[in-house]
């Protein structure tokens, strides 16, 4: 009898925990997902704009409650460190970052920011969305966990120099700084300038001391270091434009219900498209700004498809190098 009731009142404890954890279960269920986003920048920066577009459009999509929690201003540190996070699943769940930090993981991402792969800005908007970076995005979701969901950017470079530089005759031999990835080496001195690798802040005294000529940037980067004031010429080569992506943690994302993931993918897309046609518009103004109050002047540049032409056979080789010939071949073909 004694045995008996023990061995109920044991079933009854039991009972009790298997109702209150499904309940605790419920509640968790229910309990609205949160979000996390990194920024490097404040507010007026088009990539806080473009990730604070991304929250509003999945609270949009999804049409239940959810928090997002965007950290700015380099809180959690910096674009290689949000890549880092998103690739462990912990501290960020989506963020804007540079095609460089994913290089650990992909050969080929950074080609996607190499110089003279668009021909303008139209062909760059074309090239994005037709998709053609999906093998990329497929590579370094396989091997991050990390989700290419949009794609921002489009700050165009043109290089800033000492003296106008209208087609390839006046550019030959121009001393010019570029970035450390042998790429920029290689397709400058295709066209026949004479590249030189400086370090970004010392490249004002280098222009200003006779050591290079020019340099290349976007307008955001002329404007901040205030390259016009020993370089005011900018020539209007438009050798690069800058794609960045929008990234989701997979490790996240395979933990939400299906309908929040169609939200954030369909959501990314149009947050891509939006930074790029604020960065793009920003990029202009901020030129006509510089240019009205008489810091710079932009040069037209005569030899673009030339100087492309140039630098063709380089890409191809630099493509086949880090197995990325078909996706030159797509961007090309359009």
């Amino acid at each position: 009898m004694q045995h008996s009731f023990r061995a109920a009142r044991r079933n009854l404890v039991v009972l009790g925990a298997v109702l209150a954890s499904a309940m605790s279960f419920g509640a968790a269920a229910q309990a609205p997902v949160t979000l996390h986003g990194a920024s490097q920048f404040n507010d007026d920066h088009a990539f806080t704009k473009a990730l604070v577009k991304f929250e509003q459009l999945v609270k949009q999509y999804y049409g239940k409650p959810i928090n997002f929690v965007l950290h700015k201003n380099s809180a959690l540190g910096l674009e290689k460190d949000y890549f880092a996070y998103m690739n462990q699943g912990v501290s960020v769940d989506f963020a804007i970052v540079s095609p460089a930090h994913m290089s650990t993981f992909s050969k080929a991402a950074p080609f996607i920011d190499a110089p003279f792969l668009f021909r303008d800005l139209d062909h760059w908007n074309k090239v994005l969305d037709a998709d053609t970076l999906k093998p990329v995005a497929d590579e370094v979701a396989a091997k991050a966990d990390v989700m290419l969901i949009g794609y921002a950017g489009g700050g165009t470079r043109n290089i800033f120099a000492n003296k106008p530089v209208r087609n390839l005759a006046e550019m030959k031999g121009l001393k010019v700084r570029v970035q450390g990835a042998p790429i920029w080496s290689k397709t400058f001195a295709a066209t026949g300038m004479s590249p030189t690798v400086i370090a970004y802040n010392e490249v004002y005294n280098a222009i200003q001391n006779g050591v290079i000529a020019a340099g290349e940037n976007e307008a955001a980067g002329v404007e901040q270091m205030k390259f016009f004031e020993v370089a005011p010429n900018l020539n209007m080569t438009q050798h690069a434009i800058t794609i960045r992506p929008l990234a989701f943690s997979g490790k996240t994302f395979k933990k939400l219900p299906a309908d929040l993931q169609a939200a954030i993918v369909k959501a990314g897309k149009e947050a891509g498209a939006y930074g790029r046609q604020i960065e793009s518009s920003e990029d202009s103004a901020k030129l006509d700004a510089l240019e009205k109050a008489g810091k710079l002047k932009r040069i037209p540049f005569a030899d673009r498809a030339a100087m492309k032409k140039l630098v063709d056979p380089v890409m191809i080789e630099y493509a086949k190098e880090i197995g990325a010939d078909a996706i030159l071949a797509k961007i090309n073909a359009l």
